[in-house]
């Protein structure tokens, strides 16, 4: 009788100490979430205000924003009539920074989502998923540099310093690449996957903006594009995991 009533209090407060674990796990991962959520926020506002800071550099300001659906060779025409040197400005910042980094920022945002969801989904385990993406991440962010650095060194083209297209390509790469990574912190497989979800679809935003703003292209034209390039790219690295 008294062994049976000291496994009863053994088993309640084995309960309870479970139950106050479950709570701290929930605690963690609210905080977590949160915290990841800002993080993303934040470094989608750090790549629009780095675009920015870069074209007031430039002196980008007394040129008008090519229309969305008008010719690009009309409005270089036009600003080569008000200010050539705008012009000329203008063309160096989208050859040496826009065109770069939005390289970059595409190969890390789309490329890297097939190797991380394949392994996401064949293991089902947060925290190789994030050991995956981070390895990704920085080996993608060196290779891009170094694509774009040495394949062109600006002298023939005119697109300025590899120095700057190559650091500029290969940090994008690695901050598209890491922002959807970062929720694998997360031990809850299902919540990390959901907020990579919600990553993802914010960095596709993004590079559409970028596109529509800098490249002349319909905002709805570029979210399409784009869109559909990393819906592929996710349907292929989950179903490579899932089989």
């Amino acid at each position: 009788m008294l062994t049976k009533h000291h496994t009863t209090l053994v088993r309640r407060r084995c309960e309870g100490g479970n139950q106050r674990n479950m709570d701290v796990i929930d605690q963690l991962l609210a905080t977590t979430t949160r915290i990841l959520f800002r993080t993303g926020k934040e470094l989608i506002a750090w790549a629009i205000l780095a675009f920015q800071h870069v074209g007031r550099r430039v002196k980008l300001s007394a040129l008008p924003v090519p229309a969305p659906g008008e010719a690009l060779l009309e409005n270089r025409a036009l600003a080569t009539s008000v200010n050539p040197s705008v012009t000329h400005q203008r063309r160096a910042f989208v050859l040496g920074v826009v065109q770069p980094g939005l390289a970059g920022l595409m190969d890390g945002s789309i490329s890297s989502l097939a190797p991380l969801f394949a392994v996401a989904f064949a293991t089902r385990n947060s925290h190789t998923a994030l050991l995956v993406g981070l390895a990704t991440a920085i080996g993608a962010g060196i290779s891009m540099a170094f694509s774009e650095g040495l394949s062109d060194d600006g002298k023939l083209s005119g697109r300025g310093s590899p120095w700057l297209r190559g650091s500029v390509c290969g940090l994008m790469t690695f901050v598209g690449a890491v922002g959807h990574t970062l929720p694998f912190l997360i031990p809850a497989f299902v919540t990390a996957a959901l907020i990579v979800g919600g990553v993802v679809i914010g960095e596709l935003l993004l590079i559409a903006w970028i596109r529509h703003r800098y490249m002349d292209t319909p905002l709805l034209a570029a979210t399409f594009q784009v869109v559909v390039g990393g819906v592929i790219v996710f349907g292929a690295g989950m179903l490579i995991g899932s089989s």
